[in-house]
């Protein structure tokens, strides 16, 4: 496969995140919205390792994802506590945790 179409696809995969990000006030679309922004990234690690015959992004991506994993659950768990205190999930109402 054409490395160039994969960096597009990342790149298009990023764009789409990145919007979603800013644009959107609801917490848990802004998280998947991380997410994606971090899965492109996997992507441009994994393409230019087998482009390049290394080793050395596949396991960059593995280091992503297990700080994706570890973010998954800290963020979930904020979003849950927020939730249940403000029966919301807007980014506006994060700011009671502020003191």
């Amino acid at each position: 496969m054409n490395p160039d179409f994969v960096l597009w696809l990342a790149a298009i995969l990023f764009g789409i995140g990145a919007f979603g990000l800013i644009t959107r006030r609801n917490a848990l679309v802004a998280f998947m919205c991380v997410e994606l922004m971090l899965n492109a990234a996997n992507l441009v690690l994994v393409t230019m390792s087998e482009v390049h015959g290394g080793l050395d992004g596949q396991v960059a991506a593995l280091f992503v994802m297990v700080v994706a994993a570890a973010e998954v659950v800290v963020g979930l768990s904020i979003i849950v506590m927020v939730y249940r205190s403000r029966r919301s999930v807007s980014v506006d109402t994060a700011s009671l945790l502020k003191r």
